[in-house]
């Protein structure tokens, strides 16, 4: 009897360790898959391990944690860059919301040609209230007509994200 318990314990045991040896395996497998689509690295090199998509980060989260700050990693579309510079771009996050991003310290631009291109961004997501001249101005970057931009009167409560790395994925045309 306590032969058998031995060979059932050591088989389990066996069936176990090979278990978990594949899904390293298999997760290493994704993990380099991520990497082969990614087009360039922009400011921090992270692993992209737990993205979000930019349309979940508001279901994802509560309402009271994204008003301080959440630490995270999201993936989106890009609406809009900074024509000036590449110092900012707002990323889709949803029905008619954007997310507007910018990177930390001032540290890196992104290219100016990358709308509708997908990122994968490191960094805080968090709510700000915008003042009217600052909306002016990201409106002025994205080289609106001044019609629009004299429509802006009103401060405007915006999903922000901080980013510290950026990755730009690979355009599948």
């Amino acid at each position: 009897m306590l032969y058998i318990l031995r060979a059932v314990t050591l088989s389990c045991f066996a069936f176990l360790l090979f278990s978990c040896g594949q899904e390293v395996e298999m997760m290493t497998e994704e993990v380099e898959e991520v990497k082969e689509e990614v087009a360039g690295t922009f400011g921090a090199d992270f692993q992209a391990s737990k993205v979000i998509p930019a349309a979940e980060l508001l279901s994802s989260y509560s309402a009271e944690a994204i008003a301080d700050t959440v630490m995270t990693t999201v993936r989106g579309t890009v609406d809009e860059v900074c024509q000036a510079k590449g110092c900012w771009m707002t990323i889709a996050a949803g029905g008619e919301e954007e997310m507007m991003v910018k990177f930390k310290d001032y540290g890196f631009f992104m290219p100016k040609d990358i709308s509708g291109r997908e990122v994968i961004m490191n960094g805080m997501a968090f709510y700000e209230v915008t003042p009217v001249d600052e909306l002016r101005h990201y409106a002025e970057d994205a080289g609106k007509p001044q019609e629009e931009i004299d429509k802006i009167t009103e401060p405007k409560r915006e999903l922000k994200f901080l980013a510290d790395g950026v990755q730009l994925l690979e355009d599948e045309l």
